[in-house]
C-alpha cells in the first residue's frame, strides 16, 4: 500500500472522529433542551434532582435566547426560547460536521 493511501485513510478517520463528537455533542445538547421543554410543560416537579438536573443543563446551553419570545403563555414561552436553540445546534452542528467530515 502507498504511503499516500495510508496518510489519506488516517487523516480521513480522523475527520470522522471529530464529524462524530461534533455531531454528538450537538445532538447532546438539543436533547437537553427538548427534555427540559418536556418535563415543564408536563408539569414536572420541579424539586425532583432530575428535573432540576436537565433544568441545570438546559439553562446554560439556551442563555443566548433568553427572553426573545415573551409572550403571556409561560409553556409557549418556554418552548420557544429552549427551542429556538435546540434547533440551531442541531442545524448548525450537524452542518459543521458535515463540512468537517468531507475534509
Amino acid at each position: 500500500m502507498p504511503v499516500d493511501d495510508q496518510y489519506n485513510r488516517g487523516r480521513g478517520g480522523t475527520a470522522n472522529r471529530t464529524a462524530l463528537i461534533i455531531h454528538t455533542m450537538a445532538d447532546i445538547a438539543a436533547t437537553f433542551l427538548v427534555l427540559w421543554i418536556l418535563l415543564y410543560l408536563l408539569g414536572a416537579n420541579q424539586a425532583n434532582v432530575f428535573v432540576q438536573f436537565v433544568q441545570g443543563v438546559a439553562d446554560p446551553l439556551a442563555w443566548w435566547a433568553r427572553d426573545i419570545f415573551t409572550m403571556d403563555t409561560e409553556g409557549l414561552r418556554v418552548a420557544l426560547n429552549y427551542g429556538l436553540p435546540a434547533v440551531i445546534y442541531l442545524l448548525v452542528g450537524h452542518l459543521i460536521a458535515g463540512r468537517v467530515r468531507d475534509l
